[in-house]
């Protein structure tokens, strides 16, 4: 794990190292004014409150007023270009966060999940970033206070100086302690946060779901235990970090205590001053406060550790579906796309989703598919887009194999209308322009009008800048859906893949949808993954899907005539004579 942050924080500090020259230069600069006021307050006493002499008093006291000034201006320029180096650094992470996560396949987000990705991306990120602050305020200046106050201490009494090695070695080894028992602690916190926001995500996005089937106990039950287990390991971890400051402070009361009892018996003795005795106790303090901030640094270290190793998983997890090197020139665009003896499986499957597909789609003609659930459909589909590769055979569009061509060439060829749509939080008219983003008014009522979408967008207050919620909540299934189509429309890709797009509309709806469609493209490709009868029996062909394999092929006619497998899907809907 330290490795791993060592690499994060070298990786995306290095642009920032001036800021950091900046921070390094004002703490040596703060710190030699720190150490150097005790010495001046020990010579006001010694040279002059002793002898009396006001005058010293006066022009020593305007120094040391100025040497404050000048440590108070060097510390707060360093904490500046610190603070400005560590956010900078969090943007730059987060950054490299979201980017990576949009190269993911659907393989790579269903490994980490969308609540650890967003946990990973903003609550580790921050304790990453805490610690560059933290380094940039205390851990530079900490060491030179350490070392440069055991040399001025000394410089002031030798005779004393045993106080100062045991309490630095008592209050080290016992937040070594702490700081060893929390480390595993924090490891376990950060995954514990996971499942809270995934079990709190589940719960929001599911609310419906929840209520109808009347479990808001049972999920606040869910919500309870997983919240009740991060808030016993916080607790632990608290209580650690409690015990720390009755400790500190109890090593500093403790020294400052021997100091004054053994340095009064120097006094007495003649061996030691009044004021070096103030100056010597002074050291001590800024000594063990460095010890201190040191150490607490630590304590933050274990947490920033198992956060930038939950970071770096990410950045250095690869795509599967990895752009080319060298992508292919792109070809006209045309629509064509073939599936060559396609076959896929997932990783550790059994036994492929896909086996040996072959088929072909041209534009101006509409392509079905129907089968089971479970029957591959959707794999099928998300093939195309390439978010995921086949791992036999291959995909092709325009005579060009998908995993060669520049992804963003690739997707904005194909017009994709997902099984569940999902909008964004924004405008109707913000989602429209999505996959064209200057698309104009006109082009976005014709899409609205051709989906059948219109009419409830013309119902609304704002109409085309009505306010759409995150996922298209405030609005129903089927306006979602609409809404969904009528995006793909607006694109206007070479290539239509409508993976069961059409499922939460009424029948009605549904025809005068794919009415209005054909014109609009018929000079594409169309795919359509259906699970109603009704909605495919105009396609030019349909393909018919059982157990990831084509077991029939034909117009509806053709295959409600000879196809077992489609005639048992129609007689599950209709009866053979209603659909002939």
């Amino acid at each position: 794990m330290i490795s791993r942050l060592v690499r994060l924080i070298n990786r995306y500090v290095r642009p920032y190292w001036g800021l950091l020259a900046i921070v390094i230069v004002l703490q040596i600069i703060a710190t030699a004014m720190t150490l150097y006021l005790p010495t001046l307050n020990a010579r006001i006493i010694d040279e002059g409150v002793v002898t009396g002499d006001t005058g010293f008093i006066w022009r020593t006291g305007g120094i040391m007023l100025l040497l404050s000034a000048v440590q108070g201006g060097a510390q707060i320029g360093a904490v500046w270009a610190g603070a400005n180096a560590a956010m900078q650094f969090g943007r730059d992470v987060r950054a490299a966060i979201f980017d990576k996560a949009l190269s993911f396949s659907t393989k790579e987000m269903n490994k980490f999940g969308a609540p650890s990705l967003i946990t990973r991306n903003t609550n580790d990120v921050q304790q990453v970033q805490m610690l560059v602050l933290m380094t940039c305020v205390m851990l530079i200046s900490a060491p030179i206070t350490m070392v440069g106050g055991v040399f001025m201490a000394l410089r002031e009494d030798i005779g004393l100086s045993w106080i100062i090695l045991a309490a630095v070695i008592v209050l080290g080894a016992g937040i070594g302690v702490l700081v060893t028992k929390m480390g595993p602690l924090f490891q376990v916190m950060q995954k514990k946060v996971d499942t809270l926001n995934r079990v709190l995500r589940e719960q929001i996005t599911g609310i419906r779901v929840v209520r109808a089937f009347v479990r808001e106990p049972h999920e606040a039950k869910r919500f309870d235990d997983a919240n009740a287990d991060l808030v016993d390991t916080a607790t632990t971890v608290g209580r650690l970090m409690a015990f720390l400051f009755p400790f500190v402070t109890f090593v500093m009361n403790l020294s400052t205590v021997g100091v004054m009892w053994f340095g009064a018996q120097r006094i007495d003795t003649g061996d030691l001053q009044v004021g070096q005795l103030t100056a010597f106790i002074a050291y001590l303090m800024q000594i063990l406060i460095s010890v201190m901030m040191t150490t607490m640094l630590l304590m933050i270290a274990p947490r920033a550790a198992v956060s930038a190793d939950r970071i770096m998983e990410v950045l250095d997890t690869e795509s599967s579906v990895a752009p080319p090197e060298h992508p292919r020139p792109s070809p006209e665009a045309r629509g064509v796309v073939e599936f060559d003896r396609v076959s896929f499986s997932y990783p550790g499957a059994e036994a492929p989703v896909l086996k040996d597909l072959t088929f072909k789609l041209t534009p101006g003609r509409t392509t079905a598919i129907i089968g089971s659930t479970g029957s591959g459909k959707t794999t099928l589909v998300n093939l195309i887009p390439r978010l995921f590769d086949a791992t036999g055979g291959s995909v092709k569009i325009d005579g060009v194999d998908v995993r060669e061509y520049n992804p963003d060439d690739l997707w904005a060829r194909v017009g994709l209308v997902p099984q569940k749509p999902y909008l964004f939080t924004g405008t109707v008219a913000s989602n429209l322009r999505y996959g064209k983003p200057d698309a104009t008014e006109a082009e976005i009522w014709h899409a609205l009008e051709v989906a059948q979408a219109a009419d409830f967008v013309k119902e609304k207050d704002g109409q085309l800048e009505s306010p759409i919620s995150q996922g298209g909540t405030n609005v129903s299934g089927g306006q979602r859906q609409r809404l969904a189509i009528a995006r793909a429309l607006v694109k206007e890709p070479s290539v239509y893949v409508f993976d069961d797009s059409f499922s939460a509309l009424d029948v009605a709806t549904d025809a005068r949808l794919r009415a209005a469609l054909d014109p609009e493209t018929a000079d594409a490709s169309v795919l359509v993954i259906a699970q109603r009868i009704s909605t495919i029996t105009g396609a030019d062909e349909i393909l018919v899907l059982e157990d990831g394999e084509i077991v029939g092929r034909g117009t509806h006619e053709q295959l409600v005539a000879d196809n077992a497998t489609y005639q048992e899907i129609v007689a599950s809907q209709l009866s053979v004579e209603e659909a002939a």
